[in-house]
């Protein structure tokens, strides 16, 4: 993990509030961005596709804690689940940017999303396999670009549109 250091505001909200614990808390956390993993919610997946409809649940997780400032990454090997699909019409309707990662086709994914990224291979096992390192390394590019100021180390552009990788 990279070290990403509080800003001097934080550091000193936190020593002006806990003179004596401010600078052991302001030393030992790190910056952060929110981020949800929509598949972390059993209770609400089990109730919401019991009750409602299973291929809505990440839709109705997208509707209710999206923002405008927020990105959806959806993944699906064949860019062709519905429940991933639900998920990023309903982003797109609130104006929020949408990152597919799927495999050759793209399927409907590919007229859905902001940007796709397709990985060149057909077979499921071969698509999750190159997910990894595409999704590992766009994790690190937001990193880089909110907290690291020498950036550089993964300064690869992503443009709006199709492509593969």
């Amino acid at each position: 993990m990279s070290r990403r250091p509080l800003s001097a505001d934080r550091r000193g909200l936190l020593e002006s509030v806990f003179q004596e614990d401010g600078s052991y808390l302001a030393d030992h956390l790190q910056g952060g961005l929110p981020a949800i993993s929509l598949v972390s919610h059993s209770a609400l997946m089990t109730a919401y596709s019991n009750d409602v409809a299973a291929d809505m649940v990440f839709a109705q997780q997208v509707y209710g804690l999206a923002k405008p400032d927020d990105v959806l990454m959806a993944i699906s090997t064949s860019g062709n689940s519905g429940n991933v699909i639900r998920a990023v019409q309903v982003a797109h309707a609130l104006g929020v940017p949408t990152i597919g990662l799927t495999g050759n086709g793209g399927g409907r994914l590919a007229d859905l999303c902001t940007v796709i990224i397709r990985v060149p291979w057909d077979r499921t096992p071969d698509i999750q396999e190159r997910h990894l390192p595409i999704y590992h390394t766009l994790c690190m590019m937001v990193e880089q670009e909110f907290f690291d100021d020498q950036k550089g180390l993964a300064e690869v552009e992503i443009s709006e549109g199709e492509g593969y990788v």
